[in-house]
């Protein structure tokens, strides 16, 4: 009998304690998935050229300043503090009647004392083909006065999931009178 007794006590503590681990385990706060699932496949690199145009003078700037950092505009000439919000064409050509390809969507702000540094946080939305309705993520520092910059791409949506990459910045032109600036951009992105 006690055998028998022994015996239906480590039945039903087993089954106590998978019923437990299985509870545990359901309850997980992360688990693996498999990138099939998601349809995702072989990560491609993929070049992309386009021109930004920052337009923020005029009846239909793209461009317009949210907030002007007074306390330090005083003392500091790169306009440290200021946030400007952008809707800006990104176009086949350097020309403003170039064709559209996509819009930069987003903010820059001035982030330096000392020089024309910007944070750059903006989502590039692309109209154009096969990417129509997607987007690519750019968050990163872009010191305006440099011939080249680099700007981390950390994500993207559409057909930019998972993406990532870094874009470079080169100033086409820049107009001294009213500031308007017209950026040619290359990105460099892994995707699948």
């Amino acid at each position: 009998m006690a055998t028998y007794a022994s015996k239906n006590a480590l039945i039903i503590f087993t089954i106590l304690l998978i019923s437990f681990l299985a509870t545990v385990e359901s309850q997980q706060f992360s688990r693996k998935l498999s990138q099939r699932s998601f349809g995702l496949r072989k990560e491609k690199l993929s070049h992309f050229r386009f021109y930004f145009h920052d337009i923020v003078a005029g009846p239909n700037a793209t461009a317009i300043r949210i907030v002007e950092a007074t306390r330090t505009n005083r003392t500091a000439a790169t306009g440290f503090g200021d946030i400007t919000m952008i809707d800006n064409p990104l176009t086949m050509g350097p020309e403003r009647t170039s064709k559209l390809v996509g819009r930069a969507q987003g903010i820059y702000t001035s982030a330096s004392l000392n020089e024309m540094g910007l944070l750059m946080a903006m989502n590039y939305v692309f109209v154009e083909g096969k990417y129509n309705g997607s987007s690519l993520s750019i968050l990163g520092r872009n010191p305006v006065m440099s011939p080249v910059r680099e700007m981390p791409i950390v994500g993207g949506s559409g057909l930019f999931r998972f993406a990532r990459g870094y874009a470079e910045a080169r100033t086409h032109t820049f107009n001294m009178n009213n500031g308007d600036a017209v950026v040619e951009f290359n990105l460099y992105v892994l995707h699948y």
